[in-house]
């Protein structure tokens, strides 16, 4: 699946190529990687060890078109405020978190079996994103890119196509038995048998980033950024404990990325 979501993010690479010939952007790319903190079904809701324990890495490659400049003559395009606030950024990335149940359920004292089985109870969630932000830069890209040193602070907004594979199991042995399985993930759920799920699909999310551009030259940056993503499923994770019954986890799945970023500018 890597692969289909990687050629159409060279394609939409070769239409940013295409577009310099014919528009005259100018173009940056890098590689971004960091810390993902997983918000799903496992564990105790609002408890920071359970958002702390279920928390992976992630990485990727990034492609921007940047409108203050113009490529066919290294020069600066016309100055409209879109051309110098705006970058459009195309993005391929991965994750991928192991996921376990943490919290007051199963704190050592808890012996009942209950608590035994969502103590065995682990999942995992791999991703591979594709997709596209509008960053928007509230001070001006020509005069961040005029002075070594100097800080570009940015928002954005986007949508990414994702692909994941979630996977659920237990160390008490098969789940789907009563013997295994926490009550309320043998419930019948979104037109599962159970409320668990191991399975690979794809989902649609929307994505929102505040980060910061540091000019370590005039052709390369040091960027960091923290990134919400919320998907548009509830099975991104493998658990979804039926939400008509289980209210606590109608919340479809979401995540947090920190990552740090190298960016170079293309001549």
């Amino acid at each position: 699946m890597f692969k289909h979501l990687f050629i159409p993010f060279l394609a939409v690479f070769g239409f940013s190529n295409t577009a310099e010939a014919q528009l005259g952007f100018s173009h940056e790319i890098g590689v971004i990687a960091g810390p993902v903190a997983f918000q799903s079904d496992y564990g105790q809701r609002y408890d920071l060890k359970t958002n702390l324990e279920n928390s992976g890495i992630g990485i990727g490659i990034v492609h921007y078109m940047n409108f203050a400049y113009t490529a066919d003559c290294n020069c600066y395009s016309p100055d409209t405020y879109f051309n110098d606030h705006f970058k459009l950024r195309s993005e391929l990335s991965y994750n991928k978190t192991n996921l376990e149940h943490e919290g007051e359920w199963v704190a050592p004292e808890r012996t009942t079996l209950d608590a035994d089985q969502l103590r065995a109870m682990k999942g995992s969630t791999e991703l591979t994103n594709l997709g596209m932000q509008l960053e928007y830069f509230p001070f001006s890209i020509r005069d961040f890119t005029a002075r070594n040193g100097s800080l570009g602070p940015f928002v954005s907004l986007g949508a990414q196509f994702s692909y994941y594979n979630a996977e659920a199991h237990s160390s008490l042995g098969p789940l789907g038995s009563s013997i295994t399985t926490f009550p309320k993930y043998l419930t019948p759920s979104d037109g599962r048998p159970y409320g668990f799920s191991t399975e690979s699909n794809s989902v649609w999310s929307v994505v929102s980033s505040v980060g910061v551009r540091y000019k370590l030259s005039p052709l390369r940056d040091l960027m960091l950024d923290m990134r919400f993503q919320y998907f548009f499923s509830n099975w991104v994770d493998g658990l979804n404990p039926n939400p008509d019954i289980y209210k606590e986890n109608r919340a479809n799945d979401w995540l947090v990325w920190f990552n740090v970023g190298y960016i170079y500018y293309l001549q």
